[in-house]
């Protein structure tokens, strides 16, 4: 019996801290829904009086992107900003021919009298936060906007971000990610399925209230005098930008967040670069609640709630662990509980689950309808898009806990730069991309074994106990089965 207790016992606090993650989305749905309608009375630079019109820094920092260098350069360009008031600077770590290739597109920009520096470095210390720092040495600008080698910002977005910095507090304004191919696959769906949740109800549910957001590493300007004040940027964990975003914030610093203002990017097109985005993300949020949490839960300029957001947020990766968790032990629990009749109180205890998924499914239609709009028929089309994503998520839970368990243990590893493909609709091609992993993880070999462990768990639905089975649990082990399935699959027969 002390197996069975204890597995009950793991089951029982995994699911509790789910729900209690889900209680945290629900109130950031309520913020969000409050925050929804009011006006926007933000001081703001008036960029009719010259004077008023700050210097701005562009940072572009690159690794190996040889596929969009030309796309990137091209945008920024075209970005309406005063001329005398403007530098761009392309933080070129690359490796491959990539380099040679930026370098004319850069020379041809500063042929047409903009200001626009190649800078190189001879080694990728800090990788991406390494890059950074060291343009941040020789900007001439008092804001630095940052873009990543996917992001085509649009020709007013200097002018719909940099005014709100007439608030001396204001430490970043951060813009909304939007997807140029999102409709390309089921993969770019899901991906921008839960971009969109981030980008709408998180950012702007904690932002409403004064909650911790963070800088999104890319379509974000930073006030200079902040990053120093924060400590500058620091590699030490693999999201550098969550790190400063805290750094900044525990010193007092404000962020703003401009839901309105999109800058469109391109999502991850094969299983491979997203699982390599994946991991970098939930690993570096593990890496930064060990660091950051001390510093939150005795910082007194902080409130309680303000607290609590923080650390759930940092944990939002280690979330993961808990689903992988349940999902392991909710095919034991399944015969626990049809063997043990004395106990079947414990398993109320699963209605939690229940409850949880519905709080998601709530909050993550108002998220869904913002963008698509309402109606029966875009209703309808948002469950089918929910039970993908939801399903989806958790076959990805394997690949996740392995990076969260690295964050929190401390384990150390590379900053591996997700592939782009410069790709929009179906027609583009992908399968001759040099940057795409070839080699097939052991994960995803463990990840098959589990689509067919969530078979057993079906099967189990017909023959346990003596009343004709229990059903209780086939739905969830069926979304199971459907996660783990299309991981596998898409890992294995996605290939270059």
């Amino acid at each position: 019996m002390i197996l069975e207790y204890a597995i009950i016992f793991i089951y029982t606090i995994c699911l509790m801290l789910i729900f209690m993650y889900a209680l945290a989305q629900l109130n950031l749905l309520i913020n969000y829904l409050k925050h929804k309608n009011k006006e926007d009375n933000a001081a703001k630079f008036d960029f009719r009086n010259p004077d008023e019109i700050p210097f701005v820094t562009i940072q572009l920092p690159v690794y190996n992107e040889l596929y969009v260098m030309k796309r990137l350069l091209k945008n920024i360009a075209k970005i309406d900003y005063p001329i005398q008031k403007l530098e761009i600077q392309v933080l070129d770590d690359s490796t491959d021919e990539s380099v040679e290739k930026t370098a004319k597109h850069v020379k041809k920009i500063q042929e047409l009298g903009i200001d626009i520096q190649h800078i190189r470095r001879s080694n990728r210390e800090g990788f991406k936060a390494g890059a950074l720092k060291e343009g941040l040495k020789m900007a001439k600008g008092e804001f630095i906007a940052i873009f990543d080698a996917d992001f085509l910002p649009k020709k007013d977005w200097l002018y719909q971000t940099v005014p709100y910095f007439k608030d001396s507090s204001i430490g970043v304004v951060q813009t909304r990610w939007g997807h140029i191919n999102r409709n390309y696959s089921t993969l770019t769906r899901i991906q921008a399925f839960m971009l969109d949740a981030h980008f709408t109800l998180e950012q702007v549910g904690r932002n409403s209230k004064g909650h911790f957001i963070n800088f999104n590493g890319t379509a974000g300007i930073w006030r200079k005098e902040c990053i120093y004040d924060a400590g500058n940027w620091q590699g030490d964990t693999l999201t550098e930008d969550i790190d400063l975003s805290y750094r900044a914030q525990l010193n007092n610093w404000k962020f703003k967040y401009l839901e309105h203002v999109e800058t469109p990017a391109e999502l991850p097109v094969i299983i491979s670069a997203a699982r390599s985005q994946q991991f970098r993300w939930n690993k570096g949020g593990a890496e930064n609640f060990q660091k950051m949490i001390k510093r939150i839960v005795t910082c007194k300029n902080v409130s309680f709630k303000t607290k609590v957001h923080g650390i759930l947020h940092l944990l939002n990766s280690s979330m993961f662990t808990c689903i992988f968790l349940v999902a392991i032990l909710s095919i034991p629990m399944l015969y626990i509980k049809n063997e043990y009749a004395h106990l079947k109180n414990y398993f109320y205890v699963m209605s939690f689950f229940v409850i949880s998924s519905l709080i998601f499914f709530v909050c993550y239609w108002h998220m869904y309808k913002n963008i698509y709009g309402g109606g029966f028929v875009k209703f309808f089309k948002y469950i089918g898009a929910f039970f993908t994503f939801f399903s989806v998520a958790m076959g990805f839970s394997l690949h996740n806990t392995i990076a969260v368990l690295e964050g929190h243990w401390g384990k150390k590893s590379e900053f591996i730069r997700t592939p782009k493909f410069n790709i929009k609709t179906i027609k583009d091609g992908w399968k001759n991309n040099k940057y795409i992993k070839k080699k097939t993880s052991v994960h995803v070999i463990l990840e098959g074994l589990l689509a067919v462990y969530f078979v057993f768990g079906m099967y189990s639905a017909f023959v346990v106990g003596d009343q004709g089975g229990d059903f209780g649990l086939f739905p969830f082990h069926f979304m199971l089965f459907v996660g783990f399935s299309y991981v596998f699959f898409k890992s294995v027969f996605s290939k270059a």
